[in-house]
């Protein structure tokens, strides 16, 4: 049996990972990324324990299952964001103000409420 050691430390390690990469990061899917390298590290907790406790229904692995698919769920629908974000800016730089954008937005000078460029 592997001692309990080896894979907390690998998931402090993944987790230390993930949380550089979201912090550090300005990349929008470099920080997706980060994101499911902390919730990869809190998979391996749950499998983990559930393996050393003396469970029946395997709820550990279950819930780590489930955990996967939400987090695929999660990188289809913030992928599908990004996408969209980087046809409509052209970069995907979160660290960039919104405001930036707004100040090139079309400007209502006319007082009968049409738009012009």
């Amino acid at each position: 049996m592997i001692h309990l050691l080896l894979p907390f430390a690998l998931a402090a390690v993944l987790a230390g990972s993930g949380v550089y990469g979201v912090l550090a990061r300005r990349n929008a899917v470099l920080m997706l990324v980060g994101v499911e390298l902390i919730l990869a590290s809190a998979s391996l907790i749950l499998v983990t324990m559930s393996t050393t406790l003396p469970d029946d229904a395997a709820a550990g692995q279950i819930l780590t299952i489930f955990v996967i698919t939400l987090a695929a769920a999660e990188v289809t629908l913030a992928l599908g964001i990004i996408l969209a974000a980087f046809r409509l800016r052209g970069h995907i730089d979160l660290t960039e103000r919104l405001d930036d954008d707004a100040a090139h937005a079309p400007v209502d000078d006319r007082t009968d409420g049409r738009v012009t460029s």
